[in-house]
């Protein structure tokens, strides 16, 4: 077994890459589990980030979003507890290897949207996202945030379980890591 990376010969690697293949195939049960270890995490909001997570995902879904939108919507906010001042970008790292870049652009940028709800409540600009109208994620960004994950602090919401949105998030994440799907235009 070699003690630097230099040292390595094909053999080496053989097992690490049999063993990260293994590692791979279970990232959405990893991700389930971390997005479990939301629940009770409320951060003074009406539900906690779980309940907030499966409810911005139910309401994807029942307005007809594709596969894709769902699982986004269900993970968008899954870097809450590990980076609570950059969540999004968190997340979007977790997910771009396994959705297109117009989807992983809107989860980096979900909480700048957002803020045209609360910003000037902590002194910001309501309207900072309009810096980025021109973008070609700034329609789907827009509707992601004022029709579904805004509105997914409701308490009593007919939110779906988890068990709902399972064989997607184990769909998109058994795509080919930057396979096709994560290039523009090939959505």
């Amino acid at each position: 077994m070699f003690r630097h990376f230099d040292e390595a010969t094909a053999a080496d690697w053989q097992p690490i890459e049999e063993k990260f293949v293994v590692f791979q195939h279970g990232l959405a049960d990893r991700l389930v589990a971390h997005l479990r270890a939301l629940a009770g995490f409320d951060l003074g909001y009406p539900v906690d980030r779980y309940a907030h997570s499966l409810q911005t995902a139910t309401r994807a879904q029942r307005a007809g979003a594709d596969e894709e939108m769902v699982v986004c919507a269900l993970l968008h906010d899954i870097g809450d507890a590990l980076a609570p001042a950059n969540h999004g970008p968190l997340a979007a790292a977790l997910l771009a290897p396994y959705i297109s870049p117009l989807n992983a652009w809107l989860i980096e940028h979900h909480e700048e949207f957002q803020g045209f709800f609360y910003a000037e409540f902590f002194g910001g600009d309501k309207h900072a996202r309009d810096a980025y109208r021109d973008h070609p994620a700034f329609a789907r960004t827009a509707r992601f945030t004022d029709e579904w994950d805004q509105k997914a602090f409701d308490r009593a919401y007919d939110t779906l379980p988890i068990e709902a949105f399972l064989p997607a998030l184990h769909r998109i994440c058994a795509r080919e890591p930057w396979g096709a799907h994560t290039r523009m235009g090939e959505e």
